[in-house]
């Protein structure tokens, strides 16, 4: 007897030291959570289909963190770089009159070679200030949100569903509603048990890990890897690390402007002017709260990052609703839980 329970002690060691402690606190905050939803009669059902939407709506967002993590790079704290090239993508689409289809994937096709150009500037410019690079990357995604205002004010667009019916300029929001509004989510989409499953979107997210999975397979996925891991033994067997840190704030990039589009063909409206400017670090707390850490990131790490961020955001919300009926204490509220949970996971130490 004292064996098996010495064994099954080590087994919940290893599980937690595997799973990590603050993810298993998290796991059993949003169990909590789910109890309490359920005794305040709030449709259970209906929590989990917003989770799985706002899980594939913000997955690819997160899924960009990845790259830049494993290039040597850090946090892709630049992600509204890419956030703002995918806008512009989905701007193009709507001046040419796309719909359906045709309209989002027209979108990510204009807005491919604008990140891949941005990713290749913002890879240049960490490669001058290594050793800063989170830091400089935060006031190069704020500078590049500003400097976008402007332009979003003199923007040469002639659409109405875009441009203000006087002057000059784009709005603040432009609906998609008639181009590809929730494309993705009603793609193939169906119910089980009073739980809505958006296949569509969800296919999409995996399709998108599947592909960063695969380019990590390949000789320049290995060689980045191998860069950020170890930079003088990777130079040593001649990999250039400067260009592995290029490469991958590029594809970085391209996936923040993916994943922007596939944010707002869910949220139904693209957000102009300074909507991109703290999303970088929402989508970091996310990859850090799945076990990631500023040197080492996974396909994992984002699926159950992302899944349990927005679990609990969706369902905290409600439940503050419920237990704060003053509009002051409910949206006083919602920021302690959003912001609670955004430093819980920054302050964790490599992701542990």
């Amino acid at each position: 007897m004292a064996v098996r329970n010495l064994s099954t002690q080590r087994s919940l060691k290893e599980m937690v030291k595997t799973f990590g402690l603050p993810r298993i606190i998290i796991v059993i905050f949003l169990i909590t959570l789910w109890g309490i939803s359920m005794s305040l009669e709030i449709p259970f059902g209906q929590l989990l289909s917003d989770t799985l939407v706002r899980w594939g709506m913000n997955g690819v967002l997160v899924l960009a963190m990845m790259p830049s993590i494993m290039a040597g790079t850090g946090l892709y704290f630049g992600l509204p770089v890419g956030i703002i090239c995918g806008l512009i993508g989905g701007l193009l689409a709507i001046e040419l009159n796309l719909t359906g289809f045709a309209a989002f994937f027209g979108a990510i096709l204009f807005s491919l070679p604008l990140s891949a150009i941005a990713g290749w500037g913002y890879g240049w410019m960490m490669n001058r200030l290594k050793g800063s690079e989170m830091t400089v990357a935060t006031y190069i995604g704020f500078s590049f949100v500003s400097l976008m205002c402007i332009f979003w004010a003199m923007a040469p667009f002639k659409s109405p569903e875009m441009a203000w019916p006087i002057g000059r300029g784009l709005r603040v929001t432009i609906s998609l509603a008639g181009r590809y509004e929730k494309i993705l989510n009603n793609f193939l989409s169906f119910s089980v048990f009073g739980v809505m499953i958006p296949t569509g979107l969800l296919l999409f997210f995996l399709g998108m890990c599947l592909l960063v999975r695969f380019f990590f397979t390949t000789k320049t996925g290995l060689a980045l890897k191998a860069s950020g891991e170890n930079p003088r033994f990777s130079s040593s067997s001649g990999v250039s690390v400067d260009k592995m840190r290029i490469v991958g704030n590029i594809f970085s990039t391209i996936l923040g402007s993916i994943g922007i589009l596939v944010y707002s063909q869910s949220f139904g409206f693209l957000q102009l002017y300074t909507a991109p400017l703290f999303m970088g670090f929402l989508a970091a707390a996310s990859i850090l709260i799945g076990g990631a850490s500023i040197k080492k990131a996974s396909i994992t790490h984002v699926l159950l990052g992302t899944f349990l961020f927005q679990g609990l955001l969706v369902v905290a919300l409600p439940v503050a609703n419920k237990v704060a009926t003053l509009g002051s204490l409910a949206e006083i509220s919602r920021i302690i839980v959003s912001n609670g949970v955004i430093l819980y996971a920054l302050a964790q130490k490599s992701g542990e």
